[in-house]
């Protein structure tokens, strides 16, 4: 009769994982590759920036990447990080616009028509 009880209470205990993993906790929630958890507090040369993201999960921050591909993350409120937005968008192309205007075609001369004898 024991073995039955210690069968019916592993049953269960597996039931109750089964259901909390199939529902997930705030640990299991899918966090980018690359993604900011600490943020940094210094001023960077926006000189040096290629571009950036956003994100508000873990925590709301803007991710710079630098043009030698190094990834740092700052407040997203900061005055000089919104500067830095503006300046790097003004950099990009607009979308759909090409970079440099596509050159005409060199217009074809028309042949003299042969004067009939």
């Amino acid at each position: 009769m024991k073995l039955h009880t210690t069968n019916i209470l592993v049953i269960f205990c597996l039931g109750i994982f089964t259901v909390s993993t199939v529902r997930g906790s705030a640990a299991s929630q899918i966090v980018p590759r690359s993604s900011c958890i600490d943020l940094a507090t210094q001023k960077l040369d926006i000189r040096r920036l290629a571009t950036y993201e956003t994100q508000n999960i873990p925590v709301k921050a803007v991710m710079f990447i630098t043009k030698q591909g190094i990834k740092i993350c700052v407040q997203p409120d900061l005055t000089w990080v919104q500067d830095a937005i503006k300046f790097l968008d003004k950099k990009r192309p607009a979308l759909g616009r090409p970079r440099n205007k596509p050159k005409s075609k060199p217009k074809q001369k028309s042949k003299p028509k042969p004067k009939g004898n």
